[in-house]
């Protein structure tokens, strides 16, 4: 076979099969760059108050999940049953309010349960950039000092919960506790 047409056959292959492989990819399994990371820095309105000021440092010093979640996704509709559990269960759910119409959102919880101790408003998805949000229901999970240790894109389920979610959460719970033990032990 000559050569000249064995090297783009080649190419041709290697690219198809990249794309094959791309393909059967789950999108919801992406690798956040920001695993292990603190989280991202934002300044927002509370969503139930736009006088006050949210920051980072509001989702920070307890194990923690954060949710992104608008009134137009149904999917964050879907998912609210399992976080009111969450939080009913003593996990504080903190969360962005992502590019949604405060009144909506509003209307939205004043008629329905409302599983977050704290509201990020963020109307132009501003801090969704930062945090690398794709789409919505998307849901993280800070430990005490603010790191994000598990990122999830789209709807939470039972499963995902017993498997991934819950464990964690344990241990980074365990973690705080010994290290404030410690603490108390040094000081």
């Amino acid at each position: 076979m000559n050569l000249r047409l064995l090297i783009p056959l080649i190419a041709i292959s290697a690219l198809l099969g990249l794309l094959f492989i791309g393909l059967g990819m789950n999108s919801r399994d992406l690798p956040s760059p920001l695993v292990g990371k603190p989280a991202p820095a934002f300044q927002l309105e509370a969503l139930e108050d736009a006088e006050h000021i949210l920051t980072e440092q509001d989702f920070i010093g307890e194990v923690a999940l954060v949710n992104v979640w608008a009134t137009w996704c149904s999917t964050c509709r879907a998912e609210k049953p399992l976080l009111m559990e969450l939080a009913a269960g003593g996990i504080p759910i903190h969360a962005f309010n992502y590019r949604d119409e405060r009144d909506a959102a509003l209307r939205y919880l004043s008629v329905s349960d409302n599983p977050y101790q704290v509201i990020a408003y963020d109307p132009r998805g501003d801090a969704g950039i930062d945090w690398g949000v794709y789409a919505t229901p998307e849901t993280y999970v800070l430990d005490a000092e603010g790191v994000i240790r598990y990122k999830r894109i789209g709807p939470l389920n039972r499963q995902l919960l017993l498997d991934e979610v819950l464990p964690l959460v344990e241990k980074l719970r365990d973690e705080q506790r010994r290290n404030e033990a410690r603490r108390v032990a040094q000081s």
